[in-house]
């Protein structure tokens, strides 16, 4: 599916953009404050992925991060913490290695993306918190250059087309 994102100033250039739309026969839905959510559109939140993401590598990089370092401590003999003897030694070794599983699974698996927001729904969704408004197309690409000719006219901010 094609979409076409414009971002609007204000209700009234939204509605009266949408109307000249509808006019034209070009179907749209108006994004923001009274009209729909971005979560009721769909328009994916970064930090939802992001935390799933992270906990999907957490299932599996914690147990073999601690399997790894039980391994490398019984492999090469180390007796780094003396106070916990030789079992103790490889259960030590186990936990730092499953403690740099998870964060490797943080920075592998989307906690940067989580801490610094990524992918092209984070601005939209921040321009719908400042209080603008977004109209959204959805058609093939002569309905995109129909509608792009229509939005001109309301002098949008940002006229974005994406592609699934």
């Amino acid at each position: 599916m094609n979409y076409l994102i414009a971002v609007l100033a204000d209700r009234i250039q939204a509605e009266s953009a949408y109307l000249a739309l509808e006019k034209e026969g070009i179907k749209g839905t108006i994004l923001g404050k009274g009209y729909k959510s971005a979560d009721e559109f769909g328009l994916i939140d970064p930090k939802e992925v992001a935390q799933k993401q992270a906990r999907l590598m957490a299932f599996w990089l914690i147990p073999f991060g601690f399997f790894a370092g039980a391994t490398f401590n019984i492999i090469t003999g180390l007796d780094t913490f003396a106070w916990a003897g030789e079992i103790g030694n490889h259960v030590v070794a186990g936990l730092l290695g499953a403690g740099s599983g998870a964060l490797g699974s943080v920075f592998v698996g989307g906690g940067i993306g989580l801490i610094a927001g990524s992918g092209d729904a984070l601005p939209y969704r921040n321009r719908l918190n400042e209080g603008k408004y977004l109209i959204v197309v959805q058609g093939s690409d002569s309905v995109h250059r129909q509608a792009t000719r229509i939005l001109r006219q309301f002098e949008p901010e940002n006229i974005q087309g994406y592609k699934e």
